[in-house]
């Protein structure tokens, strides 16, 4: 049979704050250089479409700036 909760159900489970706080710290990461990755690679899919520089150069671009937003993000 179902446990029997007596009391308000906002005092049940103890909340493991540490844990949480890490969940949420990894999440704001991967939000921030998600974003990072995204918009370098929209500017090096820009560069590749709408200049002559080709692949080769567009994947560059892509690189630097995902290092180097990845660095200033720090």
């Amino acid at each position: 049979m179902a446990e029997q909760m007596n009391g308000p159900v906002e005092t049940g489970a103890a909340m493991d704050y540490s844990e949480h706080e890490k969940t949420y710290a990894g999440f704001l990461a991967g939000a921030k250089y998600g974003t990072i990755v995204t918009v370098g690679l929209m500017i090096a899919m820009a560069v590749f479409f709408f200049t002559g520089a080709g692949a080769l150069v567009s994947f560059l671009v892509f690189l630097i700036l995902s290092i180097g937003g990845g660095i200033l993000a720090r």
